[in-house]
């Protein structure tokens, strides 16, 4: 009504750009994820995305595979309901289990 352009944001920018709370886990994902993107292009390959492929969980084992994009774009992942307690605020062991090695080592970014 004031005539002033304006933009609100919603809370969850903040959590999705925080790289100083990232973990090492999600240091070495990201860093892997972007470098396999890269040697695709590079390669010439189209149509595809990489992926983090969990191998094991203790040890945490991963490693990066091209997907189909046609297999995963415009497809939403949920988190299965076996992770959230009956009560809707807490988390399960199989949850737990499998959040665990996400959070392991602090990856403090360079000042």
């Amino acid at each position: 009504k004031l005539g002033y352009k304006y933009h609100w944001a919603l809370p969850d920018y903040l959590q999705r750009s925080a790289r100083h709370i990232a973990s090492a886990t999600d240091a070495a994902h990201a860093a892997a994820v972007g470098r396999a993107a890269v040697e695709y292009a590079l390669a010439g390959h189209n149509g595809v995305i990489p992926v983090i492929v969990r191998g094991s969980d203790v040890p945490y084992r991963w490693k990066i595979a091209p997907a189909p994009l046609a297999r995963v774009a415009n497809h939403e992942k949920k988190l299965p309901r076996g992770y959230i307690t009956r009560d809707g605020y807490g988390i399960t062991a199989q949850a737990r289990k499998y959040l665990q090695p996400l959070i392991q080592g602090e990856a403090y970014p360079p000042y």
